[in-house]
């Protein structure tokens, strides 16, 4: 499913004193199947803009058309595009809610009208996608689980639904290291194995880095990036004046080019990085 932006502008608080635009002018489209990473400080305008994604914010002006699907100002019906369109919250696991792991899971399938007979097998499947076995967590309570388990269950009820595009605000805030790669293993599976278009908002470098094979930055409402994360991390300078970082490898290859070396500044990764390095020293 691709998604088509034009002239988006949000305006909270239209004709008010308080009246803020929290996006300005917003052009982008997004082909089926991208693994795509969105960073922004906060109040750039991220959490806005996939907000309108799926319907839960309308447009001050412009539009969004996702597989034919167009958002505009006014009232519409959404249903069936927020079936298409799964979205994650940040926290996803305050929002869980029923007595079991698997009856949360089916939850939403069973809310937008799956049948009652699909409705187990939907559940096995969405829990396998996050690597959770159905035997072993489908009675428990959502509320033992560890917080990268009760993070996999929100998602998995979120992908019980079907949706083609999926959309992650921060899904690795919170985490401790060993859940956090687990869950980024998963997402990156998910879209490899279901072809999938997945958006995620973070405030980490190192998961875009990794994850992501197109990164979008927004910046005081407005996109002022939208390339490979090679490409963005070489404006390290700029990227670091409107308040954000970078991975830690690039901010390394930065220092080192300040102190003589000249280390390609598209490299990101750590092979990459310790071969270029090696080879420099054995130059000198």
């Amino acid at each position: 499913m691709s998604i088509k932006i034009k002239n988006l502008k949000h305006i909270y608080d239209e004709g008010t004193p308080y009246q803020l635009e929290a996006l300005s002018g917003i052009n982008l489209d997004i082909e089926d199947g991208e693994l795509i990473g969105l960073i922004g400080h906060t109040g750039s305008g991220k959490s806005t803009l996939i907000q309108h994604l799926n319907g839960l914010l309308r447009p001050s002006s412009g539009s969004i058309d996702i597989d034919g699907f167009k958002i505009e100002k006014g009232k519409q019906n959404l249903k069936l595009l927020r079936q298409k369109v799964g979205l994650v919250f940040q926290y996803p696991e305050y929002q869980l809610f029923e007595e079991t792991v698997a009856k949360d899971v089916a939850f939403g399938p069973r809310n937008i009208g799956i049948p009652e007979d699909q409705i187990d097998s939907v559940v096995e499947e969405s829990l396998k996608h996050v690597g959770l076995d159905i035997k072993e967590f489908g009675e428990k309570a959502p509320f033992e689980l560890s917080g990268g388990q009760k993070r996999k269950v929100a998602i998995a009820g979120v992908l019980a639904m079907k949706p083609k595009i999926l959309i992650l605000d921060e899904p690795t805030a919170g985490l401790d290291p060993k859940s956090r790669d687990e869950l980024l293993c998963y997402i990156k599976e998910l879209h490899v194995k279901e072809k999938m278009t997945i958006i995620f908002v973070t405030h980490s470098m190192e998961d875009v880095a990794r994850l992501a094979s197109r990164l979008i930055v927004m910046h005081k409402s407005k996109i002022v990036y939208d390339a490979t994360p090679r490409e963005v991390f070489r404006h390290s300078e700029h990227l670091q004046s409107i308040g954000l970082d970078i991975p830690q490898l690039s901010k390394l290859v930065f220092n080192l080019n300040s102190k003589g070396f000249d280390i390609d500044d598209t490299l990101i990764t750590f092979n990459e990085i310790k071969d270029a390095i090696l080879q420099q020293l054995r130059e000198k």
